[in-house]
């Protein structure tokens, strides 16, 4: 064989071990039922919930608490499951929050009744809708 063959079929090899080690970091989306699942068997590894936060009748936003240095704050989401978990973020509110359409929270359950997100994900309502 060349030598020029060799490191042609070494760069193919390289190329597919990373392939095959970023596959496995890929995360999909969950539901709280699984993420609790998952902490219950000894599973921390960050996770995707999707859904929405919880609103009233009126369609108002409820459930935020913010913390007294205004640094954190708990909310209430449901997923997509029906399933509602209070939700800790160790930031400040994100701009727009109230006003999103839907949430991603990555994180996982530190405590059994806590899941706690390491980043929030939003979708808002586009300016470019149109309006009936």
């Amino acid at each position: 064989m060349k030598k020029g063959h060799i490191l042609g079929i070494g760069v193919i090899a390289i190329a597919i071990v990373i392939i095959i080690t970023m596959m496995g970091s890929a995360s999909t989306y969950e539901s709280f039922t699984t993420a609790r699942t998952m902490a219950i068997n000894g599973n921390d590894k960050a996770i995707h919930v999707v859904g929405e936060l919880k609103k009233n009748t009126s369609g108002n936003v409820v459930g935020i608490e913010v913390g007294e240095d205004k640094t954190s704050f708990h909310f209430m989401m449901v997923d997509n499951d029906g399933v509602e978990q209070k939700v800790f973020y160790n930031e400040p509110i994100p701009a727009d929050f109230h006003r999103s359409e839907q949430v991603v929270v990555i994180g996982s359950y530190k405590r059994d009744d806590l899941f706690v997100a390491d980043k929030i994900l939003m979708k808002c309502p586009s300016k470019y809708q149109e309006e009936v």
